[in-house]
């Protein structure tokens, strides 16, 4: 049974909250039994429109829950999305303040931006591959606004799907002249190698999860947009970071990101 209008506000405002003040909360399905995907998704929109209202502007989207192994943990059988806003672009040589974060950790993805807009309901990969201009190595900083990262799927897709920011390095790549569906990622904090992958590992193909969210949106009335930065999912498994730490995704083919934290 889903929850009411107000109910979804109030989840929506404990959210903000939580991420304003870096002060985590409970997870909102112990509180409210009723919270459904859709519930969630609404309890999303509610803050990525007050971002909006506030002048941030929507760059692009995110899938999570890519993998097998994170469908498995979550019961569940497709992946989830959040809304990448230009506000959350981090760069290359500006450290960030993990003061600022309540649980933050690392993802490393094969990025794509699109050149064309992409069809919403019965999109293919053939859809996208006409569409993507550049493919671009990138990481998702990812922060839960719930404790611990002790959640559920209703829980991560209301939380913005967990997402907290984006890094893209300076490599362009036409998707023509690059197979997206094997290209192997190295993870390096502090100079040691932490986490290891393949982009096979992003739903089977990374495409996979481009089409998928173009479908999954349109059906919440969302298409994607030429400029859009798309994020389909690690190739690896997130990394906790720490104050102080270097990251550097290398990715075979396609160049390599840093980020750095405070």
């Amino acid at each position: 049974m889903a929850v009411d209008q107000a109910v979804r506000e109030r989840i929506a405002a404990d959210l903000w909250n939580a991420e304003q003040s870096a002060v985590a909360i409970d997870r909102p399905t112990d509180s409210h039994a009723g919270l459904d995907v859709v519930d969630a998704y609404e309890i999303q929109l509610i803050n990525i429109r007050k971002r909006l209202d506030a002048g941030a502007k929507v760059a692009g989207h995110k899938v999570g829950l890519a993998s097998e192994a994170m469908q498995k943990m979550m019961n569940v059988d497709e992946p989830d999305y959040g809304h990448l806003l230009d506000e959350m672009q981090y760069f290359e040589k500006t450290p960030i303040d993990a003061a600022k974060l309540c649980f933050p950790r690392v993802e490393v993805e094969v990025g794509f931006i699109l050149g064309k807009d992409l069809p919403g309901e019965g999109c293919t990969n053939d859809d996208v591959v006409d569409a993507v201009e550049w493919v671009v190595p990138s990481i998702e900083l990812i922060d839960s606004r719930i404790t611990d990262w002790k959640i559920t799927l209703c829980d991560t897709i209301a939380d913005n799907a967990s997402s907290c920011g984006w890094i893209l390095g300076e490599q362009r790549i036409p998707i023509s002249e690059i197979d997206t569906g094997d290209i192997d990622a190295v993870l390096h904090r502090n100079g040691e190698i932490v986490a290891k992958g393949n982009s096979s590992a992003v739903l089977g193909h990374p495409l996979n999860a481009v089409s998928w969210l173009a479908r999954k949106v349109d059906s919440f009335g969302v298409r994607l947009r030429r400029g859009d930065v798309i994020l389909p999912g690690t190739a690896t498994r997130a990394i906790d970071i720490s104050s102080g730490d270097h990251f550097v995704a290398e990715f075979a083919g396609l160049g390599s990101v840093t980020l750095d934290f405070d």
